[in-house]
């Protein structure tokens, strides 16, 4: 973001205010489109208007909106592969002894039958 241009810090982070507004107000259950309409276009036309003096601040922002952003998506991903684990009964660790397992048992090789092989 450091080489990108003003007004680009300027549309990233409407996006990214605008996607945590309507998350919040989903969640919250008082979302409308005309309210996110006029929230967009308010944060658009002060950033743009703004884009110049507060270029810094919307740098730091998108890096702080992007960590927070990836660190969810990461841990809902790594949620949902622990409840898609948990309910398929797979067990990465092998922590619990299985009689139906896939894995093979490995025969133990008798001593006269190892040779060297150099």
């Amino acid at each position: 973001m450091q080489t990108s241009s003003p007004r680009f810090k300027s549309l990233a982070v409407t996006a990214g205010l605008s996607f945590w507004f309507f998350i919040i107000t989903s969640s919250t259950g008082i979302f409308s489109i005309e309210i996110l309409i006029i929230f967009v276009a308010i944060v658009l036309s002060v950033t743009q208007i703004f884009t110049k003096k507060i270029s810094k601040g919307l740098d730091i922002f998108a890096i702080i909106n992007t960590k927070i952003f990836l660190g969810i998506l990461f841990g809902t991903i790594i949620s949902i592969y622990g409840i898609t684990f948990r309910f398929l009964q797979i067990d990465l660790l092998r922590l619990k002894k299985q009689d139906g397992t896939y894995w093979l048992d490995v025969e133990q090789t008798k001593p006269h039958r190892i040779r060297k092989q150099y």
